[in-house]
C-alpha cells in the first residue's frame, strides 16, 4: 500500500502537518528578528557607517513588515492564503541571500525591505491558516505550538548570532535562513490546505491602502525613533501630522466602503477588540522589560554582553515552555483561566524586578524574567485563539493581520515606555549616583508592573462571563 500525500490530507490529524509548516515560518522570522540586533555593531564596522545609519538595518525591515501586514491579510481573504504564504517563504529566502551578498549598506537596506515583505506575507497568514485548518477542539494547542516555535527562534537568535559572528561571518546571519526557507517552501506546497477564498470575486481597496501605508509607517517610526530623535524634533512633528491626516482619511474612507480594506465591524465584537488591546498591552510589558534589563545588566551589574544575552534568553525560554501548556489548557478549559494565570505571572515577575540591586546574585532577576516570559507564553495562545475564534471565516486573513499589527504596535510602545520612564525617573533622581540609578530602574519596573496589572484587569472584565462558568469542555462551544 502506498502512502501518498492524498492519504495524509484525508487523515483526521492532518491539521498538525499544517501547524508544523506554519511553525517553520514562525521560527525563521523570530530567529531573524532576534539575531540581527546583536550584529549591528559588527555591521557598523563592516560598512564603515554611522550608528544612525546602521540602525536602519533593523528599522527598514520593521517598517516594511508593519506597513504591509494588513494589506496582505486582506489579499489572503480575497485570493487565498496558501500561495501567499508560500510566496512569503520564497521572498524571505531570496532576500536573505541578497542580504548576505550585499556589497554596500544601501543594497543591504533594500534587501531588508524585501525581507520585510516576505515576513509580512508569512505573519499575515500564519494564525489565519492555523485557524482555518484546525478543529476548534485543538485550536488553542495549535496556536500555542506556533507561539512556542517563535519563542525557540527568539531564544536561539542571540546565541546563534554570537557564534556566527565569532567563528564565521556576519553574512551567515542571513544565509542561515536559506535551508529553513527552502524546506518551508517545499513543505508548504505539499501540506498547506487549498482554500476557496479566491472563488468569490472582490474589489481591492486601493484608496484605503494608499492612506494606510503612510499611516502605519509614520506610527511605527514615531514609536521606535521618537525617544532617540526627540519628541519635539521637526522630523517627529512632521510624522505626527502625516500620521494624523492619513489615519483620519483612512478611517473616513473605510466607513463608506462596501468592501473595505479593514472591516471595521470586526471591532464590534468585544472579544476581538479587547483581545487585540490586551495583546498590545502584554507585548508592551515584555518589550519594556527587554529594553531596560540589558541597560541594568550593563550599567549596574557590569555584565559582559554575551553573559547578559544568555541571561535575557530566560524570557523566551519561559515562553517556549508555557505556550504549549497554555494551548492545551485553552482547548479543555477555555481561554479565560490560562490567560488570567499568565498575566498574574507576568505581574508578579515585573514586581520581582522592582527589588533588583547592585549587589547579590541574579536569582531575583532570573526569576522575574522567567515569570514574565512564562506569563506572556501562558497569555498569548488563549488570547489569540479567542480573537481568531471570534472572527468570521471569510475575514481570517485581515483578523490575523490586525492581531499581528497589535503585537507590533505593542512592541514599539513597550520600547518607548521603557526608555521614557527610565529617562524621566533618572532626571528626577541624581543620574551620577549609582543608588539613584538603581532607583530609576526600580521605578520603571514598577510602572511596568502596574501596566501588567491593568492588562490583567481588562482581560478579567473581557472574560468575566467565562470565568463564572468554567465547568465543562470548552471545545463544545
Amino acid at each position: 500500500m502506498g502512502y501518498s500525500l492524498s492519504n495524509i490530507k484525508e487523515k483526521p490529524n492532518y491539521h498538525w502537518y499544517v501547524v508544523a509548516t506554519v511553525c517553520m515560518g514562525a521560527f525563521m522570522a523570530a530567529l531573524d528578528a532576534s539575531i540581527i540586533n546583536i550584529a549591528l555593531p559588527n555591521l557598523q564596522h563592516q560598512f564603515h557607517a554611522r550608528m544612525d545609519e546602521i540602525e536602519w538595518v533593523s528599522l527598514s525591515y520593521l517598517l516594511s513588515l508593519a506597513s504591509l501586514i494588513l494589506i496582505f491579510g486582506r489579499l489572503a481573504d480575497m485570493i487565498g492564503r496558501r500561495w501567499l504564504y508560500i510566496i512569503g517563504f520564497i521572498i524571505f529566502s531570496v532576500s536573505s541571500l541578497f542580504c548576505g551578498l550585499a556589497p554596500t549598506l544601501s543594497l543591504l537596506l533594500l534587501s531588508r525591505v524585501l525581507q520585510g515583505v516576505g515576513a509580512a506575507l508569512l505573519q499575515a497568514n500564519s494564525v489565519s491558516i492555523i485557524t482555518f485548518a484546525t478543529p476548534r477542539r485543538d485550536l488553542g494547542k495549535a496556536i500555542g505550538i506556533q507561539a512556542s516555535a517563535q519563542g525557540i527562534g527568539l531564544s536561539l537568535g542571540p546565541v546563534i548570532g554570537g557564534a556566527l559572528l565569532s567563528f564565521i561571518s556576519w553574512k551567515w546571519l542571513f544565509f542561515i535562513n536559506l535551508p529553513v526557507g527552502i524546506a518551508g517552501t517545499i513543505v508548504g506546497i505539499l501540506f498547506l490546505p487549498k482554500d476557496s477564498a479566491g472563488k468569490v470575486r472582490k474589489k481591492f481597496d486601493y484608496v484605503g491602502a494608499i492612506f494606510l501605508i503612510p499611516s502605519l509607517i509614520t506610527i511605527i517610526y514615531i514609536l521606535n525613533m521618537g525617544l532617540k530623535m526627540g519628541w519635539r524634533s521637526p522630523i517627529m512633528i512632521g510624522c505626527y501630522v502625516i500620521a494624523m491626516i492619513t489615519s483620519f482619511l483612512f478611517f473616513l474612507i473605510e466607513r463608506k466602503r462596501t468592501e473595505p480594506l479593514v472591516d471595521l465591524t470586526l471591532f464590534k465584537n468585544s472579544f476581538f477588540s479587547f483581545g487585540n488591546i490586551t495583546s498590545a498591552m502584554s507585548f508592551m510589558v515584555m518589550y519594556a522589560v527587554l529594553l531596560l534589563t540589558p541597560y541594568y545588566l550593563d550599567h549596574v551589574k557590569h555584565l559582559p554582553i554575551f553573559q547578559a544575552s544568555l541571561l535575557i534568553t530566560v524570557v523566551p525560554i519561559g515562553m517556549t515552555i508555557f505556550t504549549p501548556i497554555s494551548g492545551r489548557m485553552t482547548d479543555h478549559r477555555g481561554p479565560a483561566i490560562p490567560a488570567l494565570i499568565g498575566l498574574a505571572m507576568t505581574t508578579v515577575g515585573s514586581l520581582l524586578l522592582v527589588f533588583i540591586d547592585s549587589t547579590g546574585t541574579y536569582i531575583i532577576t532570573c526569576m522575574g524574567l522567567f515569570l514574565i516570559g512564562s506569563g506572556i507564553g501562558m497569555f498569548t495562545p488563549p488570547n489569540n485563539s479567542n480573537v481568531m475564534g471570534n472572527a468570521p471565516k471569510n475575514a481570517l486573513g485581515i483578523a490575523g493581520g490586525i492581531l499581528n499589527m497589535s503585537r507590533t504596535v505593542g512592541m514599539g510602545l513597550g520600547v518607548t515606555l521603557g526608555g521614557l520612564t527610565y529617562q524621566l525617573f533618572l532626571q528626577i533622581y541624581e543620574p551620577s549616583n549609582l543608588d539613584f540609578m538603581i532607583l530609576a530602574f526600580r521605578s520603571s519596573y514598577c510602572v511596568i508592573a502596574v501596566l501588567s496589572f491593568l492588562t490583567l484587569i481588562v482581560t478579567y472584565k473581557n472574560f468575566k462571563k467565562m470565568v463564572k462558568n468554567i465547568d465543562g469542555n470548552y471545545s463544545s462551544r
